[in-house]
């Protein structure tokens, strides 16, 4: 039977890099598999397009590409990721240009059409998307729609090295190597329910493997120094064996394959995507060796015909400022001085979202789960949003005048302002959207 094998290179734009090249060089692939883009990932991407029509893609695929391409090249692996983010043009031309410095002939393809901005303000991206535009109007940045999985198997057949998306649905980017692959259609639900499996179980990298797992005497994960990230290997059926390099640390075991497997899936009959309604709730995890897991039993229905879409907007400014207390009664001479800044910065319109966290006692969970601690030594953040940068620019100068003016002991202050930007998820009509490959070589 048909098999293929597919590693994870990255499950966050800031993920390790050495990983994904020992796959590259090692893993026998025949597809490597970078997914870089949170939620709102994208929107900060536009931001920085807006400043520099050339930037936008994602900031470490410089030094990725430079990393892998030459172990991909030599070893026929084939590279799918969504670096592109919010200028996936700018991307394959970067791309094309490493190739051409390391002496490497790839074919690049470049699939666009998820930016559907214009749509949105011109009140072609359905109900749901306009009636968020006309309440934002211009404080509306960016619009992007999860594009599944058939475009990239389509570049795939056409030859493509590398495949370069913006916003793709994660686990499509996996995906699209099965269906080219073993020729899936889109009314195979069946086959493309399981394809989602594979595709969500190696999205987020070394989540399968042990990492986000480890709890010291509770699940412990040998070597996580050196985390190994995950390879599935896949049948023409869509049966999927997870398993890592030998020799790489972490731990591939029912524990760390059902804890990915329920992650982010709010009802397991139904895992919305693109090309498929996905159903996890027959899925059977059977422990083949160490390291080794073979997983059965999804399934999957007709797609809605809607996509998801996230459209990022400037929400303000968010001030802050810190400053630490220690010694005996640290943590009371804090809170004094989280009522000082409290008091202070009420005395004026236009906060929000107004906070103030003793680190280390109830920045997490608040005050009701966290009573009873008494450290010796506490950190305390102020944090504060509003439409006028001025505004949010004084939190930070009311916890630094703290030296003076507040509880003794203060040290360490620090003072912060940035712009916000905030995401909004609506369901747009796939008929939205009209994708574009394009195509780059290099030489």
């Amino acid at each position: 039977m048909k098999t293929v094998r597919i590693g994870t290179g990255a499950g966050f734009s800031g993920d390790r890099i050495q990983p994904a090249v020992q796959l590259a060089a090692e893993g026998n692939l025949d597809f490597l598999v970078f997914e870089c883009l949170a939620e709102r990932t994208i929107a900060l991407a536009q931001l920085r397009r807006l400043n520099d029509p050339n930037a936008g893609y994602d900031p470490f695929l410089t030094e990725r590409m430079t990393a892998v391409l030459p172990d991909c090249a030599r070893t026929g692996v084939r590279i799918v990721s969504n670096m592109g983010a919010a200028n996936p043009l700018a991307a394959g031309r970067e791309t094309a240009r490493i190739a051409k410095a390391l002496g490497l002939s790839l074919k690049i393809a470049v699939i666009t059409g998820d930016d559907i901005l214009e749509a949105v303000r011109q009140g072609h991206a359905g109900p749901e998307a306009s009636a968020l535009y006309d309440h934002l109007g211009n404080r509306v940045i960016s619009a992007n729609a999860y594009i599944g999985a058939f475009p990239i198997a389509a570049a795939l057949d056409e030859g493509a090295d590398v495949v370069i998306t913006g916003r793709a649905a994660d686990p499509a980017l996996f995906m699209g190597p099965l269906i080219h692959s073993f020729g899936w259609k889109p009314q195979q639900c069946e086959l493309l329910g399981r394809g989602v499996l594979t595709g969500h179980l190696l999205e987020c990298g070394a989540q399968v493997t042990g990492g986000y797992f480890a709890d010291p005497g509770v699940k412990d994960v040998p070597a996580l120094v050196d985390v190994g990230f995950p390879i599935g290997e896949v049948d023409e059926t869509g049966g999927v064996v997870i398993s890592k390099l030998e020799g790489t640390g972490g731990s591939v075991s029912p524990a760390t394959v059902a804890e990915q497997l329920l992650y982010e899936v709010h009802d397991p009959t139904r895992y919305y995507q693109p090309d498929v309604i996905a159903d996890f709730s027959k899925v059977e995890i059977m422990s083949v060796r160490e390291n080794v897991i073979r997983l059965s039993g999804a399934s999957g229905t007709k797609k809605t015909g809607m996509l998801k879409a996230s459209v990022g907007y400037r929400d303000g400014f968010q001030g802050e400022g810190q400053i630490s207390y220690a010694g005996p009664n640290a943590v009371r001479r804090a809170q004094l001085a989280g009522e000082i800044i409290e008091t202070r910065l009420r005395r004026h319109d236009g906060y929000r979202d107004l906070r103030i966290d003793l680190i280390g006692i109830n920045s997490v969970l608040g005050c009701d789960l966290s009573t009873g601690a008494d450290p010796y030594e506490v950190r305390l953040r102020c944090t504060a949003r509003a439409d006028d940068k001025a505004l949010a620019e004084r939190v930070g100068r009311e916890v630094e005048a703290l030296y003076l003016n507040g509880p003794a002991g203060g040290g360490g202050a620090t003072a912060s302002t940035r712009e916000t930007v905030a995401i909004a998820p609506v369901l747009v009509p796939e008929t939205t959207i009209e994708l574009i490959t394009q195509w780059l070589e290099a030489p």
